[in-house]
């Protein structure tokens, strides 16, 4: 009995020992695990960074709020606005609700002003200015990074102090601060880009010359293309800048003024009138306080008179005349439409494509043969070889 009773102790003894090391082996192999994952789980706190200079049209305010939302989404501990600009080209009523969603926000809005004194924050600016939680501008805080660093107190954004040996202690963001930067796309930023008085000008003139030049040469549509692509993205700028509709009238019928003696292969009454009109244009082309720059509209007048009065007419000649008989010569020539002449269209005549109207009512169609029976400057004037003049006679 008693060697009975030793056995059953000896065997709890055992039971217990081997409870005892499972639970230990557990408890470490528990730490083991965990302690990675606490490391990894250190929280981290965001400061969500934008810039934003120019003039305030639509993208940039739909940029702002696009990212207040998601610095709100996120929880983020700030929203750190950049900003250089001189005004707006939206509605004052917009730039009012974008400000008070500002005053409302449960992420601060902190706007620095900088870089430089050149930096400034004008007109509709200003009230973004005015709203934001925290304010800062250069070169009060010298840099965008100084004055995130200052955000600390207000926004709870970690920090941690440096020191190097010779120097004076440098305050930094702490390694658990995540800056986040975002910009607009790539479309969104031409679209701004453009959206300025001197671009959306240029582009536009550019788009009108190089339509006109496609219309005279009548090239592979290489310039047209690219003219057109010019005029449309001009014709955004000015759709969102504020611009008179007289003066862009003005500007328009310049262009057309002038082609009429590139028609004519001389400068006559309208070049005159179309480059008074073109500077007219130009100048009162835009309200608001806004104005295409001397400098670029005095460039830009210059050169499209001379584009016009000796370029184009060079260049058309080049591509449409013979190397040895004048144009006067061609009369009576015969050759082929390229294209319908319904009461415009190209002709070919001594293997050269020349723009040709006919001189009758009925049109004439593309593949069949023509005579020259007049020049008017650049322009022949053509006639069917089946009933024409010459046919009549015989």
């Amino acid at each position: 009995m008693r060697s009975r009773a030793v056995a059953q102790n000896w065997e709890t003894s055992i039971r217990r020992r081997r409870l005892v090391s499972a639970f230990f082996v557990t408890a470490t192999l528990v730490a083991a695990l965990a302690a990675p994952a606490k490391a990894q789980a250190r929280p981290t706190t965001t400061v969500d960074v934008i810039e934003v200079s120019g003039l305030l049209d639509p993208i940039q305010v739909e940029f702002i709020g696009r990212a207040l939302d998601n610095a709100n989404r996120d929880h983020s501990a700030v929203l750190v606005i950049r900003l250089d600009s001189r005004g707006a080209v939206v509605a004052q009523a917009k730039i009012d609700a974008l400000a008070e969603r500002f005053k409302t926000s449960t992420v601060p809005v902190a706007v620095w002003v900088g870089p430089g004194k050149e930096a400034k924050a004008e007109g509709a600016a200003q009230d973004l200015y005015a709203a934001a939680t925290i304010k800062g501008k250069a070169p009060q805080t010298p840099t965008l990074g100084d004055f995130i660093v200052g955000l600390a107190d207000r926004t709870g954004v970690p920090t941690k102090v440096v020191e190097r040996q010779g120097r004076p202690p440098q305050r930094q963001l702490a390694p658990e601060a995540q800056v986040r930067f975002d910009e607009p796309s790539l479309l969104a930023q031409m679209l701004h880009a453009v959206a300025t008085p001197s671009a959306a000008y240029l582009l536009l003139v550019v788009g009108l010359l190089l339509i006109v030049f496609e219309f005279f040469t009548g090239g592979v549509g290489v310039a047209g293309g690219v003219g057109l692509a010019s005029f449309a993205l001009g014709a955004y700028g000015l759709g969102v800048l504020p611009t008179r509709p007289l003066a862009l009238a003005l500007v328009a019928a310049a262009i057309l003024g002038f082609a009429v003696d590139v028609q004519a292969g001389v400068p006559r009454a309208w070049t005159v009138i179309g480059t008074v009109a073109f500077a007219v244009g130009s100048f009162f082309l835009f309200a608001g306080g806004l104005s295409v720059p001397l400098v670029v509209l005095g460039l830009a007048v210059a050169a499209i008179v001379l584009f016009m009065v000796a370029g184009m007419p060079s260049i058309v000649r080049t591509r449409f005349s013979t190397p040895t008989i004048g144009r006067e010569s061609m009369l009576g020539e015969e050759g082929t439409a390229l294209s319908d002449i319904d009461p415009d269209g190209v002709v070919t005549v001594r293997q050269a494509p020349w723009r040709a109207r006919t001189n009758r009512a009925t049109p004439i169609p593309s593949g069949a043969p023509v005579r020259v029976a007049a020049i008017d400057g650049l322009l022949l004037e053509v006639e069917p070889l089946e009933g024409a003049a010459k046919d009549a006679g015989h």
